[in-house]
């Protein structure tokens, strides 16, 4: 931080306040049992969320304010979309209203017993014209190390933003454990780590 010239501290700080003062959009991309606790947690906090899934049956839910997840009540839900903190939508396009993208897309297995990345891949292929200088971007897919640098990194550059200067890139491990009432997701510390 003691590096950067006086335009990026007015940049970082500009961002900062963004979040603290929530004046800005959160979109969480995936809302399965990761991103939808998590998407619920900002709402809650007073954040501004736009809920994104591919899937309509989801979605569809949501707008009847209902839960999909066995341990998140239809209750908890009706209250943040009552309240229009939690906006569910299937179109990327909204993301560049965000000052924060968090992507909680699915990794599973494959046959090598590696996380698939073809959710990533072809997740940030659809938000990628949607980008624009000023946003965060935070991968919270269970995935091996390397893979924010590797997958992400490098198609960021390529929109011209120099990451750390005027676009952030972090990864942060899911810290879900469904189901469990002494620790949820507000209450589970979370580790992030930036590209810079």
């Amino acid at each position: 931080y003691k590096l950067m010239d006086i335009n990026n501290k007015k940049f970082i700080n500009n961002f900062r306040n963004n979040i603290r003062n929530k004046e800005k959009l959160i979109a969480i991309v995936g809302l399965g049992y990761v991103g939808l606790p998590l998407a619920l947690t900002f709402a809650e906090n007073n954040f501004s969320v736009i809920g994104i899934d591919i899937d309509q049956k989801k979605i569809s839910k949501l707008i009847k304010k209902e839960s999909y997840l066995t341990h998140i009540s239809g209750e908890r839900v009706s209250k943040v979309i009552d309240s229009k903190k939690l906006i569910p939508t299937s179109e990327f396009s909204s993301i560049k209203n965000c000052i924060a993208i968090i992507l909680c897309v699915p990794t599973p297995l494959n046959k090598n017993r590696e996380p698939d990345l073809s959710y990533i891949k072809t997740t940030f292929y659809s938000i990628k014209s949607f980008l624009k200088k000023g946003q965060l971007l935070s991968l919270e897919s269970t995935t091996y190390p390397g893979t924010t640098e590797e997958v992400l990194m490098s198609q960021i550059k390529t929109l011209g933003f120099e990451i750390g200067t005027d676009f952030f890139l972090v990864y942060s491990p899911e810290r879900e454990d469904p189901g469990n009432k002494n620790y949820t997701t507000s209450s589970i510390p979370k580790v992030i780590g930036g590209i810079t």
